[in-house]
């Protein structure tokens, strides 16, 4: 056993770790994204036992993730649970048709500033929306409701002794994953988030407390297969753009996961392609279980990773210890008062704001960090696809901006043609400027435009530039002399 399996102590070991920290983070991303807790605890499975068993990428673990939490309540708020298994099912198979093609490394060119402003947005409403729930209060359904409406949410819960109690579960569940890290090593080895439950659940059960815990439905009670009225949502074009968004923000999110993950040790690297393959293959089984969407998760690829696991094994392991908890304990969950979950994902939102990058970015590349900030409050006040496209539409002009360099000179001796040198990048962003410059030479002196310097001339302002040239010659000066660029030449 131990020739054919080298590794399986740590791999064992190392998905014990996983599967204590997975477990309170996919019941409480379900009950966040307002859909049944087991649905999140059999998106964990599929992640272990399907996208876990494919090639791609070895030690990233996938599951349901604090980032889809926004998009995903967004869904099922707008179109109903019965509806989310088909959104996940074609987004799967969205991403299977990306792998096939060899999209998937494409997304590794995506503006970090685009994703680190995604999960900045997502971090904020995530926050906001969870204090309504560690309250036992119903949030505003938009971003900015939330946001706005958290004085009277704090009003409302300062009136009310359930409210309180609620909140200060909550308040406790944070505190316990804070201050967890600085607790001795040997204690650490329980995950913060899973001790934080716990604490929360035992203070709830021996105080008698009034607060709220997670409903249970038994697993196979919450499977439910799209039917024939939930496939008919295809016919009308607004679904389409959901699945969109899901298929390309859940890729997104799993191959920049990938990318991390790779830094953190020295096994083999991710292949791109396969592992959008395997999240599509995840997600397509997902929807067909009706389930939450599943990406690769940044927590617990990391935890695998600093736990010593060497193979996939530690991830499908995890998986089956997953499905045996769900199978085995259902009742657990019942136990579990839902403003501890609350409490989880707000740390796991404050976690998304990347506060380090954007200082960073600020100190050294201001329209970056503007991109950021942009695409984060994009996302709070109109939503998350949007948002992210406002953010991609930003950056693709930035970089426009940026590609589109030139120098213009202008020498002039006095006597004989005024010489006029362009060197770099002509794009009709900089024409405006090109023909302030050549509009103001003097219209009674010959001119030689050289363009040999240019390295690109597009339409616009080759036409342009003809078209100065033109009138400036039939000013009864001697024509323009134009040396063409050496491509075009």
């Amino acid at each position: 056993m131990p020739a054919k399996f080298p590794y399986l102590r740590q791999d064992f070991l190392a998905s014990i770790v996983v599967f204590l920290i997975a477990v309170p983070l996919c019941v409480g991303v379900a009950v966040a994204s307002g859909v049944p807790a087991e649905l999140g605890l059999i998106t964990g499975i599929v992640g272990g036992l399907v996208a876990g068993l494919m090639p791609g990428s070895s030690l990233q673990v996938s599951g349901p993730a604090a980032g889809l939490t926004v998009i995903v309540f967004e869904a099922v708020s707008e179109f109903g649970v019965g509806t989310l298994g088909v959104i996940v099912l074609f987004a799967g198979l969205l991403q299977l048709a990306m792998g096939y093609l060899k999209i998937g490394r494409w997304f590794r060119a995506i503006s970090v500033s685009v994703v680190e402003g995604m999960l900045c947005g997502i971090g904020l409403v995530i926050i906001a929306g969870q204090i309504y729930a560690a309250a036992g209060l119903k949030a505003p359904e938009t971003g900015i409701g939330k946001i706005a409406g958290l004085p009277g949410a704090f009003a409302d819960t300062l009136g009310s002794t359930e409210a309180l109690t609620s909140l200060a579960i909550g308040a406790g569940t944070i505190a316990v994953i804070v201050l967890w890290k600085k607790a001795p090593k040997s204690v650490q080895t329980v995950p913060g988030a899973l001790a934080a439950v716990v604490l929360a659940t035992v203070a709830t059960l021996a105080l008698d407390l009034p607060v709220a815990t997670v409903r249970v439905e038994g697993l196979l009670g919450v499977i439910q297969p799209p039917g024939a009225e939930a496939l008919s949502e295809l016919a009308g074009p607004a679904i389409w753009g959901t699945i969109i968004a899901f298929a390309l923000i859940a890729s997104a999110e799993s191959l920049f996961s990938a990318a991390a993950v790779d830094r953190l040790h020295d096994g083999p690297r991710t292949q791109y392609n396969k592992e959008m393959i395997a999240q599509g293959a995840g997600n397509t089984l997902c929807g067909l279980l009706g389930a939450l969407p599943m990406t690769a998760v940044i927590v617990r690829s990391s935890a695998n990773v600093h736990a010593g696991a060497k193979t996939k094994a530690a991830r499908v392991l995890h998986g089956v210890w997953l499905l045996l908890f769900a199978a085995a304990m259902p009742w657990v969950l019942a136990l579990i008062p839902i403003s501890a979950l609350a409490g989880i994902l707000m740390h796991a939102g404050w976690k998304l704001i990347p506060f380090r990058q954007i200082a960073t970015l600020w100190r050294d590349h201001k329209g970056e960090a503007l991109i950021l900030v942009i695409t984060a409050v994009s996302i709070v006040a109109v939503n998350m696809f949007e948002g992210v496209l406002i953010g991609l539409a930003l950056a693709i002009v930035k970089t426009a901006w940026e590609a589109s360099h030139i120098k213009l000179e202008v020498i002039d001796k006095s006597a004989g043609p005024i010489q006029v040198y362009l060197s770099g990048n002509a794009t009709f962003l900089r024409l405006p400027r090109i023909l302030e410059s050549l509009e103001n030479l003097p219209q009674d002196r010959p001119v030689e435009l050289d363009l040999s310097g240019l390295h690109h001339l597009d339409h616009a302002c080759r036409t342009a530039l003809e078209s100065w040239a033109e009138r400036h010659s039939a000013a009864g000066t001697e024509p323009v002399k134009v040396t063409e660029p050496v491509k075009y030449a």
